[in-house]
């Protein structure tokens, strides 16, 4: 009977924070945390989404990416919000050291 309270006990306490454990893990975000926007980032972020969003889902795509022009794109990293994506110097293209 006791072997029975226990495993019911450590059940239950299992399905109490196993959700919590799991919200815990996915605000975590691997550390890897966005940087607020300024007003001024949030603005040329909008004004590109606007231009270059022609399926108009409120996001870019590869490639609607694809077409932002070379002085956007100078807009867009001159602003702070150039391809995250890219790979440093002395990367081949599948992004693993030369």
């Amino acid at each position: 009977m006791k072997k029975l309270l226990t495993l019911a006990l450590g059940l239950s306490l299992l399905g109490a924070f196993a959700p919590a454990a799991l919200r815990a893990a996915d605000a975590d975000n691997g550390g890897k945390k966005r940087p607020k926007l300024t007003e001024e980032q949030r603005k040329l972020r909008k004004e590109m989404v606007e231009k270059y969003d022609t399926n108009k889902d409120g996001k870019l795509d590869k490639a609607e990416r694809a077409k932002i022009s070379k002085g956007d794109k100078e807009k867009l990293e001159k602003a702070g919000l150039g391809d995250r994506h890219k790979k440093g110097e002395g990367h081949d293209k599948t992004g693993s050291p030369k």
